[in-house]
């Protein structure tokens, strides 16, 4: 600049020098103004110089809060067969990878010694419920059907002493019998109602207690029996070890003829048309989940992942870990999924459609926590805006405050960019506008026809 002004001011002397004129030093003087004036607005054009940036609509969008997190994959059931008597296997009827049912015989232990005492057990039990069927049926009813007649006699006696001591009652009273007659009936009809009552409490007695004690013991005798027989027959079982759940045999480590260790399962059974996936989370993540969420099991190996449901979320924290335990379960009919596999889990705990939608990098954090965007104009300047958001998935983040559908937001160079900076957009996500409508919506990116307005004027 200053060198212009010397070379100006030295065109100022040559030109008087040489045209003596007053008038050519005032048109020499016009030019330079204008040239040094032209010069000024050069250079305030190139400061205003458009920002290029990246630019993407407001957007509705279906979004879901998803929880995710590490987890275990165990099957639905399992068993694992540990025998409870100590002997060799006599035979295997399972091998590891066979399918079997509810109940079904897999192996058998040596029981020669264990048949041999269930039959004797059994031979002695028949023995005591004979005798007891033959005790109480014979024996017992004969005694009591003794005191039963004993009883009927003594009662049909007292009843003739009655009849025989009102009719001499009737004949005192009228002067036909005398006194000691009267009184001798009396006494025979005391005898007999004595003989009577004695009859009837033992008969009672018999009922009451005599049955039920001599039942009790032809009974504790059976059940002495019945109770040794099923032992012996309980002994005999435990050699024959059965499946208790339908599923796949996944454990044999013994051979025919090796005897189980103790505590060692013998064979072992999983239930693998389902799994579940067992995860420990944060409490803040755990009380956005309930049973019956949808959820996902992404395992190595596998391109599809696999659809499942929440179906335990714990109610007690773990004491080790503070963490809430949280079970997903999925179907299996392929098998693919394989107990123990470490997965990833992804548990959707909120669906929010119709929500407006940003990318992630057109959000802005400041260091207080704050969150803005960067908004593009119908002039093509982006202001600042500060806005709320809602769920984050995966590029994209929910708007609940802040802005409008249509509306441009810048996703790439916004960092660092002055409020109401004017910028270029290099690429920006097209959005329809209405029919009818030529003008852009409020802070949408305006078209290139309308940039061209703008510049011309």
């Amino acid at each position: 600049m200053n060198t212009q002004k010397l070379l100006s001011l030295k065109t100022i002397r040559e030109g008087t020098r040489d045209c003596r004129s007053p008038r050519l030093a005032i048109l020499i003087l016009f030019a330079i103004a204008i040239a040094t004036f032209s010069g000024g607005c050069s250079k305030e054009k190139t400061e205003e110089a458009a920002v290029p940036v990246t630019a993407a609509s407001v957007q509705k969008a279906t979004v879901q809060r998803v929880v995710t997190a590490d987890a275990v994959l165990f099957p639905l059931q399992q068993a694992a067969l540990v025998p409870k008597i100590s002997a060799p296997v006599k035979e295997f009827y399972a091998n590891r990878g066979s399918k079997v049912h509810k109940g079904q015989l897999l192996a058998v232990l040596e029981n020669s010694d264990l048949a041999a005492a269930k039959e004797e057990n059994k031979g002695a039990f028949e023995q005591a419920e004979a005798a007891y069927v033959t005790s109480t049926a014979a024996g017992l009813p004969e005694e009591i059907q003794k005191a039963t007649f004993d009883a009927q006699s003594a009662k049909e006696m007292l009843d003739a002493q009655q009849k025989v001591y009102d009719s001499r009652q009737e004949l005192f009273k009228q002067g036909a019998l005398p006194r000691k007659d009267l009184d001798q009936a009396g006494v025979s009809l005391t005898q007999a109602r004595a003989q009577y009552e004695l009859a009837k409490r033992h008969l009672d007695s018999l009922n009451a207690v005599v049955k039920q004690q001599e039942t009790k013991g032809f009974e504790g005798q059976l059940s002495a029996a019945k109770g040794k027989y099923l032992g012996a027959q309980a002994q005999y079982t435990y050699s024959e070890i059965r499946s208790p759940i339908d599923g796949v045999v996944t454990d044999r480590p013994l051979y025919p003829g090796e005897t189980p260790s103790a505590g060692v399962p013998l064979i072992t059974v999983m239930d693998l048309s389902r799994v579940t996936a067992r995860a420990h989370i944060p409490q803040k993540d755990a009380a956005l989940l309930k049973v019956g969420d949808q959820a996902t099991i992404e395992v190595p190996g596998l391109d599809k992942p696999a659809e499942g449901k929440v179906t335990l979320v714990s109610p007690a924290l773990d004491p080790n870990s503070t963490t809430v335990e949280v079970w997903v379960q999925a179907k299996n009919p392929d098998q693919s999924l394989k107990p123990g596999t470490s997965v990833r889990l992804s548990m959707v705990s909120e669906t929010v459609p119709d929500a407006l939608v940003v990318p992630a990098s057109a959000v802005l954090t400041a260091t207080d926590g704050g969150t803005t965007v960067m908004v593009i104009g119908y002039n093509l300047h982006a202001r600042q805006l500060a806005v709320k958001v809602g769920i984050r998935q995966d590029e994209s983040v929910q708007i609940l405050e802040g802005l409008k559908e249509g509306q441009s937001v810048v996703v790439a160079g916004a960092y660092g960019l002055p409020d109401n900076s004017k910028v270029s957009v290099e690429a920006a996500k097209e959005k329809e506008t209405e029919k009818g409508s030529d003008k852009p919506s409020a802070g949408e990116a305006p078209s290139a026809k309308d940039s061209s307005k703008e510049e011309k004027q």
